[in-house]
């Protein structure tokens, strides 16, 4: 953040070797780092520890060594804790942790592998989990961030345990502004002089225009399943990831999965399909069918996706399509917008016991500008520079590259799910495409980001109740909408049947649980 450090001439010479492996040999220490020169700790101060305490701290990965890599190094040597990960894959740590909880032998802190809030709070309120409020005077970072922050204040409030207390450290500001949507042929649309559409009328004119141009494509695809109503939802204004959204203009929550918007949804998906501009294969194609649709000449031109296509299709199309230009297209529902995406994300917790002070601390450095700074970028003048357009250049790697978190990871050991709070926006995860930064600049217009829903606090009988009915019933609506566009049974009278069925299975209830919650929530 300020200006990078200096080190003496052998360690000088020996981080050289290091630009090439990532690590130092085993047995090595690093030392001379100066940690003024990562950024502000927030109140924090260096060493965290002069005993050489060991913490132990659950992660996610499949990179092997990550305990050797130059940022763990790097992170002993600056805290002076000796932070010792335990790696699991993605696929395997939630029940690995679930082992650890029953056998009570937990490492110090936990960053992944608890699957809900629900769990965390049972866990906190048995003593299993230390309390984020009983150690507010550690973690000065966090609380500036959450507690002192009346916009982020909320989460004392939407997660606190049956005791009043609150068991987790969510993450915060991780997310870019966009990193999803509807993506287009920009080069096909411009060669048949085909406008960018604005609401749904438009989008399907320029599908049915192409269709007649290209009689044997499959203008709009997509490889995401039955998920692609739930992700088409938002510009309908609605959210159909659950069973109740929350209705801005009204300030109450209703149901999603049984609104007119929702319906309105399924016709108009319904009359692409039966004229087909939409792939009749759109809820079953595998990515690699998906993939050679979307990377052929005339085949497809509009899907549902992560902006990295963008570049990734461009490439693998050089030499058959050098035409090829993908781009990010407006939202396809009359609203015409996209989630926000929500600055608070996953979170971590500690474990009770005697090291439950010091690994509070080691957390809430991570929450520190120097800390995120590290966490993705590493030590100025030994894994990145800042170069003179304000961003990191990381070494070992060509100045300009597009460089994916998990080289970094694998290279340093950056990026480490399970242990970032937070991103620099200076690092990699920031530094855009053309293409991709025309997307951020896109939806900086004002009204095109649908607001973040409320997370209101239930009690274990409203969460047991929801638990109850909402997987049976979303379901239940996944198979009523994949039939409704498919087959024959459609329209309104087909819509009243499933309003009633859902109604059967609990939806209302879940709406009416929702709105205690939130008036409860809003009295506070």
């Amino acid at each position: 953040m300020k200006k990078f450090w200096m080190v003496t001439l052998a360690v000088a010479i020996f981080a050289s070797i290091l630009t090439g492996c990532g690590q130092k040999p085993a047995g090595e220490q690093i030392s001379d780092i100066d940690v003024a020169a990562l950024g502000d700790l927030g109140g924090l101060e260096m060493p965290l520890d002069n005993k050489n305490t060991k913490i132990t701290w659950i992660v996610a990965s499949s990179v092997e060594g990550l305990n050797d890599k130059y940022a763990m190094q790097a992170l002993r040597s600056i805290t002076g804790v000796n932070v010792q990960l335990e790696v699991y894959p993605l696929s395997t740590v939630n029940d690995k942790v679930k082992v650890l909880f029953a056998s009570k032998n937990l490492p110090d802190i936990i960053g992944s592998g608890i699957a809900t809030m629900t769990e965390i709070n049972d866990y906190g309120v048995q003593g299993a989990l230390a309390s984020v409020d009983d150690n507010l005077d550690v973690m000065p970072n966090f609380k500036k961030i959450f507690k002192d922050n009346p916009e982020n204040d909320w989460v004392f409030k939407s997660y606190q345990a049956g005791d009043g207390k609150l068991y987790a450290m969510h993450g915060y500001d991780i997310n870019r502004d966009v990193n999803h949507g509807v993506l287009y042929r920009k080069d096909i649309f411009d060669k048949h002089g085909i406008e960018m559409w604005n609401s749904p009328e438009e989008f399907y004119q320029a599908l049915k225009k192409l269709k007649e141009i290209y009689p044997d494509s499959h203008p709009f695809t997509s490889k995401n399943g039955d998920g692609i109503f739930e992700k088409l939802a938002t510009s309908w204004g609605i959210d159909v990831s659950k069973a109740a959204y929350y209705n801005e203009d009204e300030k109450i929550w209703k149901s999603s999965i049984t609104s007119p918007e929702y319906k309105d949804e399924l016709d108009y998906l319904k009359k692409l399909y039966d004229e087909g501009l939409i792939d009749s294969e759109f809820l079953t194609l595998t990515q690699a069918q998906w993939t050679t649709r979307m990377t052929q000449e005339n085949v497809s031109f509009v899907t549902w996706d992560w902006i990295g296509r963008l570049d990734m299709f461009k490439a693998q199309t050089a030499e058959s399509v050098p035409t090829y230009d993908l781009r990010y297209g407006n939202p396809i529902g009359p609203k015409q917008t996209v989630a926000t995406l929500p600055k608070v994300f996953f979170p971590i917790t500690v474990s009770n016991g005697k090291n439950t002070k010091l690994a509070c601390k080691l957390v809430d450095f991570f929450y520190s500008d120097a800390g995120r700074a590290f966490v993705s970028m590493g030590v100025p003048g030994e894994t990145y520079n800042i170069n003179d357009k304000g961003v990191a250049d990381y070494v070992g790697f060509e100045s300009g590259q597009k460089i994916e978190i998990t080289e970094l990871e694998e290279k340093y050991g950056l990026y480490i799910e399970g242990m970032y709070r937070g991103f620099d926006r200076r690092s990699s995860y920031f530094q855009f495409s053309e293409r991709e930064q025309e997307a951020q600049d896109y939806f900086t217009q004002e009204g095109r980001m649908e607001p973040e829903d409320p997370i209101p606090l239930f009690t274990e009988e409203e969460q047991n109740e929801i638990t109850k009915y909402q997987t049976n019933l979303m379901t239940a609506c996944k198979e009523f909408s994949t039939n409704y566009i498919l087959s024959d049974k459609t329209g309104d009278a087909a819509w009243s049947e499933w309003v009633a069925k859902a109604d059967g299975l609990g939806c209302g209830k879940i709406v009416e649980i929702y709105n205690a919650a939130q008036k409860r929530y809003d009295a506070q």
